[in-house]
């Protein structure tokens, strides 16, 4: 799925959930410049996805249009195949990583990053002999992972595993750097890039 198909489906998502908004919101909900929401908004009611029409206290009313909803429901359905797609491809690179760390006798693993690729990774480990000994990510800030506690970065020092594994998806040098000055051996953080065919 295309990046701008995924960000008309977050905008489209979006303009049904809330009705009367500012661009302003929009764009604190999809992430994104005030400028590029107010590019996708004119260009889709420019496509006919929905009407536009003022509201109260300077908002915008967005109406989805019978057009908008079906082209709404058509990137869903490719949103959930690229997913799918995804996982499948992810479940077989760190199904095949797992198996070559455990070859090579690789005991403990760490995660850094509590997303979907942790999830799954998380999930794997179970059908593997490498045991997971801890959850480390940029907050830290107390919460849990499936039973373990989310530490931040700073403890990774006294942490003890055999390799760390940066399941984040973005930043990978900004992540891969921090663990480096966390004192991790740039020879023991695994990338899922370096693992994805």
């Amino acid at each position: 799925m295309e990046r701008e198909e995924l960000r008309t489906l977050r905008l489209l998502e979006a303009i049904e959930a809330r009705g009367a908004t500012t661009q302003r919101e929009l764009a604190r909900d999809l992430n994104v410049s005030l400028g590029l929401v107010n590019a996708f908004v004119r260009r889709s009611a420019k496509k006919g996805y929905f009407k536009i029409a003022n509201a109260p206290s300077n908002r915008v009313k967005y109406v989805l249009t019978p057009k908008g909803i079906q082209e709404k429901t058509r990137l869903t359905y490719e949103y959930i195949n690229y997913s799918i797609g995804f996982y499948r491809e992810m479940k077989g690179a760190l199904h095949d990583l797992f198996s070559r760390l455990e070859s090579e006798g690789v005991e403990r693993l760490a995660l850094y990053g509590c997303g979907e690729v942790a999830e799954l990774a998380y999930l794997l480990l179970h059908d593997s002999a490498i045991a997971l000994v801890g959850i480390f990510d940029d907050a830290g800030d107390g919460r849990e992972f499936y039973g373990h506690p989310v530490r931040s970065w700073e403890a990774i020092p006294t942490a003890t595993f055999d390799y760390m594994f940066l399941t984040q998806t973005e930043n990978l040098k900004g992540h891969h750097e921090r663990l480096i000055q966390a004192g991790v051996d740039p020879g023991r953080i695994l990338h899922l890039k370096d693992h994805v065919k």
